[in-house]
C-alpha cells in the first residue's frame, strides 16, 4: 500500500523518480525500490517524502476525531 502512495505523491508533484530521489538525498533505486514493494521505507523517510511532496501524515482518531502529526504531538500530553 505505501508503495501506491508514495508513486501517487511523488506524481502528485509531476517529479521524475530522480528529481524526488534527489530532493530527499537517497538513490533512485531506494525511490524505486519503495514504488515497487521492493524494500519498505522508514516512517521518517515516508514523512519526508510527504513533506517534499507538500503533505503530511496525519493519524486521525476515529471515534473523536482527534488529529494527530509529526508537529504537534510535541505539544500533546502523553
Amino acid at each position: 500500500m505505501i508503495s501506491k502512495i508514495i508513486k501517487y505523491l511523488r506524481k502528485s508533484k509531476n517529479y521524475k523518480q530522480k528529481e524526488l530521489a534527489d530532493k530527499c538525498n537517497i538513490a533512485i533505486s531506494t525511490i524505486s525500490g519503495y514504488e515497487t514493494n521492493y524494500s519498505q521505507p522508514t516512517f521518517e523517510m515516508i514523512e519526508k517524502i510527504a513533506a517534499t511532496c507538500d503533505y503530511e501524515v496525519i493519524f486521525r482518531n476515529k471515534e473523536t476525531g482527534e488529529e494527530i502529526t509529526s508537529n504537534n504531538i510535541n505539544r500533546k500530553e502523553i
